[in-house]
């Protein structure tokens, strides 16, 4: 079997990029292949190790240097110091991609107004606010793109998790509105929904071995998606490749919806 190749996207090399939730799972390989792109990337999280380790890891290897801040997404104060902190160290902002979040389980009997604010302020508030924050450093960039991750679950739709499945709905319809919002400043908005990505928290958490069959018997696809096949759309989204593309949502599920 021939051995996969894959892009490499020039007018990704030396763009600014701001991605949250970066240190762990798909922001991991977000923050990795746009790195690797030549991207000056900066990401937030409060996973300090394993963001450090990451950004060891990717300087190491000779790519820029990531660029990591400490943040607490659902801390709407600290989002926004955060974000202008990002913007002065990279001197610029070209892409944005929403990409923190939080699949906890739950029921629709546990569910309290407390619990829903929590998770819709670790799910949605904060893509709508980190948004805000860059849109004015946005407007510099000649190819801004804004990249927000909303999920398959809506569509299948999931269950056991209901308040997760809800913000994820609401993404969509944000990155709707955005695309137009923000198209007269030529700043695309699109969403990326993946389906089943096999993460080292989805593996240790979710993924017994009669969910893992569950999942193989819907996809088109009869293997497991890992976070690389997420992060090359995302680098196609925020190249110049996919100028006329704005307001989208665009499915990586193997083929389950």
């Amino acid at each position: 079997m021939n051995q996969r190749q894959y892009a490499t996207y020039p007018s990704l090399k030396g763009r600014k990029a701001l991605i949250t939730g970066g240190a762990t799972g798909i922001g991991e390989s977000f923050v990795r292949s746009f790195a690797e792109q030549g991207t000056q990337v900066a990401f937030l999280d409060i996973q300090d190790e394993a963001a450090g380790k990451l950004a060891a890891q990717l300087a190491a290897a000779g790519n820029p240097q990531p660029i990591y801040l400490h943040c607490d997404m659902t801390d709407i104060d600290a989002v926004r110091a955060a974000v202008s902190q990002a913007i002065d160290k990279l001197g610029g902002l070209d892409i944005v991609i929403n990409n923190a979040g939080n699949d906890q389980r739950h029921t629709i009997d546990e569910v309290t107004p407390e619990l829903w604010d929590r998770l819709m302020a670790v799910n949605l508030r904060h893509q709508f606010f980190v948004t805000q924050a860059a849109i004015p450093a946005l407007k510099y960039s000649s190819s801004a793109s804004i990249i927000n991750m909303s999920s398959i679950a809506w569509i299948i739709p999931s269950v056991g998790l209901p308040v997760y499945v809800t913000a994820k709905t609401a993404i969509m319809g944000l990155t709707r509105t955005l695309a137009h919002e923000l198209g007269i400043h030529n700043i695309r908005v699109n969403c990326i929904l993946p389906g089943a990505i096999v993460t080292e928290k989805q593996r240790r958490l979710v993924l017994t071995p009669e969910y893992s069959a569950e999942i193989l018997s819907n996809q088109a696809l009869k293997r497991e998606l890992i976070p690389d096949e997420v992060s090359r759309l995302a680098l196609f989204l925020a190249a110049d490749d996919s100028s006329a593309i704005t307001g989208q949502g665009h499915i990586v599920d193997g083929g389950w919806v």
